[in-house]
């Protein structure tokens, strides 16, 4: 099977999903030769967007205003659908669209739409500006693939609404506000007080403002212990290098301090992965070294990351961590507003639409990010604004059975009630 019929299949095979029995796929046929209908229950006429004169250039993407099938947008073909004999047959090109979302084509065809710190901004987006970003359509394609099915009189089996995975992820930007020396100086300055001040610096980790690992665990832990943890994970990323300004503070692995929370995350039984710098995310070459620091200081294999910053800049330096070894990225989300980047709520591989190589590394979209919702220069939510539409992201994701993915950072409890008090009402939400 070549590549391009490897990447079909495994479109056709993702929007059935896994719940559905693999050999339906071959009832599903993506072509526009009439001899070859009567061998699929139902057939998608391909709209020329895979054609060697349209893939790869500005005639491949989609037009605006976007026409729709049963209430859903679709980005190419048309809604038209007829019966040819018993085989269904549509014009409306969901693999095409679902490629299009999945492998974030739209990024490697708008190169030169890039925010300060080199990322694709979701308010670019075409799901952002056709005004979808906040619906997962690529699990709305896959309800309609079904009902499509069903009404070939193919039987398939009842998929219940839940949230299939809980993903709570902690990035370690800054484990501590006042440990360092320069921390100690900060704390002067703020008035805090010279004795408070060297309190701060000396005395237990536990008393410092932005050590609120114990509580996050916590809450962490009871959302696991309802669930499960074959369903509930936790995992803190972790840096091991970068010298990029924003790569600051730069802590060391070694240090007690944050010895002392890695011994603590293991004993709440957290993975921990890399959280490759922004460095990295400038030079990807350098992933590699931050990885095999990061193993060599927790003494096991390292097989998950999320780049800093939300920073993975250009769609084919997924690459590198598959090279390196890394089978799971958690970064598929936008800084600047919250959605459904990968159009799904469920992982996917990682396809690249340079190369169009179906790779062995699974990409896990990013369902929510806490500055993401209450930073001005983003979303600029009050509470009660984020917590409406992080439980509409959370019905979204039961309803497809998909998976949630929670960044919070250690900051974020920090004095901000705001988002001490989002973060258990989500939790609470999911556990429901």
């Amino acid at each position: 099977m070549d590549m391009r019929h490897r990447i079909l299949h495994y479109i056709i095979r993702f929007l059935v999903g896994d719940d559905i029995p693999g050999e339906l796929t071959e009832t599903i046929g993506y072509t526009a030769d009439p001899r070859q209908f009567d061998r699929y229950n139902i057939v998608i006429i391909p709209s020329g967007f895979f054609e060697a004169g349209t893939y790869g250039t500005h005639a491949s993407l989609p037009s605006m205003p976007l026409a729709d099938i049963e209430g859903i947008p679709l980005l190419f073909g048309t809604p038209r659908a007829e019966w040819v004999g018993d085989t269904w047959v549509t014009h409306a090109d969901i693999i095409a669209s679902t490629y299009f979302l999945i492998s974030r084509y739209e990024e490697i065809m708008r190169r030169d739409i890039r925010d300060e710190h080199g990322r694709f901004p979701g308010k670019e987006s075409l799901p952002y500006r056709a005004g979808f970003l906040h619906r997962p359509i690529v699990d709305e394609y896959r309800a309609l693939l079904h009902r499509w099915l069903c009404q070939t009189h193919v039987s398939l089996p009842e998929v219940k609404p839940r949230i299939r995975q809980v993903y709570l992820t902690h990035d370690v930007d800054a484990p501590t506000l006042y440990r360092s020396w320069k921390g100690l100086i900060r704390s002067i300055r703020d008035g805090r007080g010279i004795r408070p001040s060297l309190q701060s610096k000396f005395g237990p980790v536990e008393k410092d403002p932005y050590y609120t690992f114990p509580w996050m665990f916590q809450q962490d832990g009871l959302a696991r212990k309802t669930l499960g943890t074959d369903r509930c994970h936790a995992i803190l990323f972790m840096r091991s290098g970068g010298k990029s300004v924003y790569d600051k503070p730069h802590y060391q692995l070694r240090d007690k301090d944050m010895q002392g929370l890695i011994a603590s995350a293991r004993e709440q039984g957290l993975s921990i992965g890399l959280h490759s710098s922004y460095q990295a995310g400038m030079n990807p070459s350098l992933i590699e070294k931050e990885k095999n620091d990061l193993e060599r200081c927790l003494g096991e294999r390292v097989r998950l990351n999320r780049h800093h910053f939300l920073a993975c800049r250009e769609p084919e330096d997924l690459d590198r961590l598959e090279a390196v070894g890394i089978t799971d990225d958690f970064t598929m989300g936008y800084a600047d507003v919250a959605g459904f980047r990968l159009g799904t709520s469920h992982p996917v591989r990682w396809i690249n639409p340079v190369t169009r190589r179906l790779s062995s590394l699974t990409l896990h979209p990013l369902t929510l990010m806490d500055c993401t919702l209450s930073e001005p220069k983003y979303m600029g939510m009050d509470y009660d604004e984020a917590l409406a539409h992080g439980q509409l992201s959370l019905q979204q994701i039961r309803r497809y059975g998909g998976e949630a993915v929670l960044l919070w950072h250690n900051t974020s409890f920090a004095n901000k009630e705001y988002h001490k008090k989002l973060y258990t009402h989500l939790l609470n939400d999911i556990i429901a």
